[in-house]
């Protein structure tokens, strides 16, 4: 005798309505992926025309900013971590280009065009000292680079900011800027290491199940709390932003300098013997890309407001620029992998 089906098995309406949810999900991040470098920008002007209403969000920006991180952090495996460990040039060569020349090159350089304006200087090492982007990930997907290693750096990098931000900081400005390195690493851990560490974990114990459960929405979620993080983020220092200064040009022409000079060194990494044609491709957006909303949230916090114009500015032009020199320096994507 045959058994009737499940109404809450395969084909059921139940079933169809959650297929359909997804479908629609995954439809939704396909176009906020495609629009990734019309996002930021847009959040940065919503802040700026509408500061009275994004300011309101400030005391929410960690926890948002969390929720950001876990659904990034949900694609992660420890393997990768095993993967990186077994092939360590690349990896090195990562952190010393990102964490040393770029952090040493933006001091330089804020010095040079902004000589004795100590908030910019520590607003440009902040950023430069920041984790690689979570975002970078996309890119590198799109023009095939290798994933695994791309996935490792953001772990370790973002694992490490909580030391690594507040020393080069405090190694670079001195005595010239007040840090409370304490506190800016609890928080760096509350908005990035817990819930990279609760992804990965929530990947590795369910098999990868809750992820492919969950990150269908939370992937298309995760690009509209950004875009509110950012406009929360500058609508915090819109009142303090005067376009007709020429500093606030001079910020932005330095950042756009620095973020070009990023992905050239990233690109430059590739010519170190033992890094194959994949590592090289997504060595370009590890080390030219970086977790901007995080250190907007980190300056704003800890810093005077100033500090955080380069990351406010920077997120008019970083994934436009992301694009631009993926062009320049990678060519067309292509569909298949080298």
């Amino acid at each position: 005798m045959n058994t009737p089906p499940d109404p809450a098995g395969p084909g059921s309406d139940g079933d169809a309505r959650s297929g359909g949810l997804a479908e629609a999900a995954f439809r939704l991040n396909a176009l906020l992926e495609a629009a990734m470098p019309v996002i930021t920008p847009t959040g940065v002007v919503l802040g700026f025309l509408f500061p009275d209403f994004f300011v309101r969000l400030r005391p929410y920006i960690p926890w948002l900013f969390a929720c950001i991180t876990l659904a990034g952090a949900l694609k992660l495996r420890a393997r990768d971590l095993g993967a990186a460990a077994a092939s360590p040039i690349p990896v090195l060569d990562f952190f010393a280009a990102a964490h040393v020349l770029m952090p040493v090159l933006a001091w330089a350089v804020s010095r040079l065009v902004l000589p004795g304006d100590t908030e910019a200087a520590a607003g440009f090492v902040l950023l430069f000292s920041a984790p690689t982007a979570v975002a970078g990930f996309i890119w590198v997907s799109i023009y095939r680079g290798d994933e695994a290693l791309a996935l490792a750096l953001i772990l370790l990098d973002t694992l490490g900011a909580p030391i690594v931000m507040p020393f080069t900081v405090s190694a670079l400005l001195g005595t010239g800027i007040r840090l409370d390195g304490t506190a800016m690493a609890a928080s760096l851990a509350l908005m990035v290491v817990l819930p990279t560490v609760l992804g990965v974990a929530l990947n590795e114990a369910s098999r990868g199940r809750i992820p492919r459960a969950v990150r269908p929405y939370l992937t298309p979620l995760s690009k509209i709390l950004l875009a509110l993080v950012i406009a929360a983020n500058s609508a915090a220092v819109a009142p303090s932003v005067d376009f007709s200064e020429a500093r606030v040009w001079a910020v932005g022409a330095a950042g756009i300098g620095l973020t070009t000079a990023a992905f050239f060194l990233g690109k430059t990494l590739g010519l170190v013997p033992g890094i194959g044609p994949a590592r090289r491709r997504g060595l370009v957006f590890s080390v030219g890309l970086r977790n901007i909303s995080a250190v907007a949230t980190i300056a704003i916090t800890f810093f005077p407001e100033a500090a955080a114009l380069p990351a406010v500015l920077g997120m008019f032009f970083q994934q436009t620029l992301a694009a631009v020199f993926g062009r320049i320096l990678l060519g067309k994507p292509s569909k298949s992998r080298e």
